[in-house]
């Protein structure tokens, strides 16, 4: 199953015209420059927005079409988030930018930006969320509960002002981002861990083809779904495939596809480029403060109790 998702996506690269391997070398290749900080701040959509078929977008036209990007991700996210990422929005670098060219979406296959979604794939992405339970904290979602940010992947989501940091050891590669605290440690291996070791953030390993680095993510546990903003279905039972390629010091192309035969009729990818940057990364307090999860609960309660007067006096 490995070799051959790892052998579809390599071949998608190929038609986005992004070598996935080096060319053969008389002695071993120097480390991936991918190890330091890198920062994201785009208004990405993942496929092509209403009257922007094309892929690549003029730098004189990128800011009217990042404006109707902004305000899509702006109502998306007023409707099902805290109030800070519309706000987040108006302070985005615009489109983001592979090579030096905006693009107007994060969706390079197929070529009309289109995500292949089955038909029960994009019934869901257009249905209303069930609602979560109210009766145990437990119950109510990982995000919510602040134990997952924007770190499970693939690491398309909160695109705005995200800094991400990349260290690596002898035998894993570590993927830490702000937004979150999300810590993902890659293992250099070809088998995953026992399905009790699998996190929020699935079971990643991965390997180098030259300088990209391959990772393959199983184990996302099906309740984070539907990941937001802008809105793409990771099923439990998907697999996630990432690529990782610096294409010089400060540019590292981002690539990734989702595999889920019940979800995508066919394969896609996805891709946009993150930058380095010398900003430092700071504590992402979720729960500082906020007294959402203790409202929800108690407001539970109270309309359950209004509701058993009203059936006593009647």
């Amino acid at each position: 199953m490995k070799i051959a998702l790892s052998a579809s996506l390599v071949a998608l690269a190929g038609l986005t015209a992004v070598s996935a391997h080096a060319e053969p070398r008389a002695q071993a290749p120097a480390r991936p420059n991918l190890e330091g900080y890198w920062r994201v701040n785009f208004s990405l959509a993942l496929e092509a927005p209403p009257g922007v078929p094309q892929l690549i977008v003029a730098e004189k036209d990128a800011p009217a079409v990042a404006a109707k990007v902004s305000k899509a991700l702006s109502d998306e996210a007023t409707a099902g988030l805290d109030p800070e990422l519309p706000m987040l929005v108006e302070q985005s670098d615009g489109l983001p930018i592979v090579r030096g060219q905006r693009r107007s979406r994060a969706v390079v296959l197929p070529a009309n930006g289109k995500l292949p979604y089955t038909v029960a794939g994009r019934s869901e992405t257009k249905a209303d969320p069930p609602p979560s339970s109210t009766d145990n904290p437990e119950q109510r979602p990982n995000a919510e509960r602040c134990l997952v940010g924007g770190g499970q992947p693939p690491l398309s989501s909160f695109a705005l002002d995200s800094q991400i940091q990349i260290v690596r050891t002898r035998n894993e590669v570590v993927i830490f981002l702000e937004y979150g605290a999300d810590l993902r440690v890659v293992r250099l291996t070809d088998r995953h861990a026992p399905r009790l070791l699998w996190t929020n953030l699935g079971d990643s390993i991965g390997h180098f083809e030259g300088e990209t680095l391959v990772v393959e993510t199983i184990g996302q546990p099906d309740a984070d779904r539907m990941h937001i903003a802008p809105t793409l279905i990771v099923p439990g039972a998907a697999t996630v495939i990432e690529r990782f390629t610096p294409l010089s010091n400060r540019e590292l192309l981002y690539q990734f596809t989702v595999v889920d035969p019940k979800v995508y009729a066919a394969p896609w990818l996805g891709e946009f480029s993150w930058f380095r940057t010398d900003k430092p990364m700071y504590e992402h307090a979720c729960h500082e403060g906020n007294y959402s999860l203790s409202n929800i609960l108690s407001a539970a309660r109270h309309l359950e109790a209004e509701k058993a007067a009203s059936a006593a006096a009647h």
